[in-house]
């Protein structure tokens, strides 16, 4: 856990921290502030991403929120009180390295999401790898309400959703239900409030229970893929593909089908 954290106790902290084999679930610890994006709990959550990236022992991240609302956005306060093109784009800066610290994270990332994910809120739901709801969850990208078109949210939204979607979302700030999130592709699993911890906790098992390095190498290919052409990406595909075939845990992998046994898994 970061050190910062350490000294404070647990109630003020702006995020929290449990482990559990090999899953790490960092809550967004604001309540009070719907769990707004201040810079503090940007800069704590940053610190702990830093810290996991090279945890070896980490196989999951989940991303949770204490209390009724998942996130906020930024926080609208302390953006008033710091006026100023300097403070803007640093406060943009930010979050923008949070968010692809996200993605470019080895381990694969969770949100775990209750009640509203609103502007920075959903633009963190829409950067983890996956996303699972309670049917109390609602999304939006509400910045055209207050003359501020949420583009940074858009960033990550566009990238999980259709266009006409998600300018729909951006257009209208309209909020979108649990179902219709599912639907469009925002999240993975729209589910009864009360399954919620239930389905999240399958999901990490069944993450956890992979080859690190596997899962490692896949999720930087896909990203990366992503924003290639056709060829090129199946170029890198194919040399991804053959640099995995090479490691020992698919040798473990393949050997252990054909023998009908359990993988042990050796990260390398």
């Amino acid at each position: 856990m970061a050190i910062s954290a350490q000294k404070q106790p647990q109630e003020d902290r702006p995020l929290l921290r449990s482990d559990a084999g090999g899953v790490v679930k960092l809550t967004l610890n604001r309540p009070q502030a719907r769990n707004s994006l201040s810079t503090g709990l940007m800069a704590a959550l940053q610190a702990e991403l830093d810290e996991i990236r090279a945890d070896a022992n980490v196989r999951v991240v989940v991303i949770a929120a204490a209390g009724e609302i998942f996130c906020a956005g930024h926080d609208l306060k302390e953006i008033r009180a710091n006026p100023g093109r300097e403070a803007y784009q640093a406060l943009f800066g930010q979050c923008a390295t949070l968010m692809t610290s996200i993605v470019k994270l080895p381990q694969p990332v969770i949100a775990r999401v209750q009640g509203m994910a609103t502007a920075a809120g959903c633009q963190l739901v829409a950067s983890c790898d996956l996303a699972v709801a309670g049917m109390s969850a609602r999304f939006c990208t509400p910045g055209v309400h207050i003359g501020l078109f949420c583009s940074t949210p858009m960033v990550a939204l566009s990238r999980n959703v259709s266009r006409k979607a998600a300018m729909e979302m951006l257009l209208t700030g309209e909020a979108v239900d649990a179902v219709l999130a599912e639907k469009w592709g925002l999240i993975n699993h729209a589910v009864a409030d009360a399954e919620l911890d239930r389905v999240v906790d399958d999901i990490c098992d069944k993450i956890a229970a992979k080859s690190p390095l596997t899962v490692s190498i896949g999720k930087e290919a896909f990203y990366r893929q992503l924003e290639m052409g056709l060829d090129e990406a199946y170029d890198h595909a194919s040399q991804v593909m053959t640099e995995n075939m090479m490691a020992k845990d698919a040798e473990e992998g393949i050997d252990a089908f054909l023998q009908k046994r359990p993988p042990v898994w050796r990260g390398k």
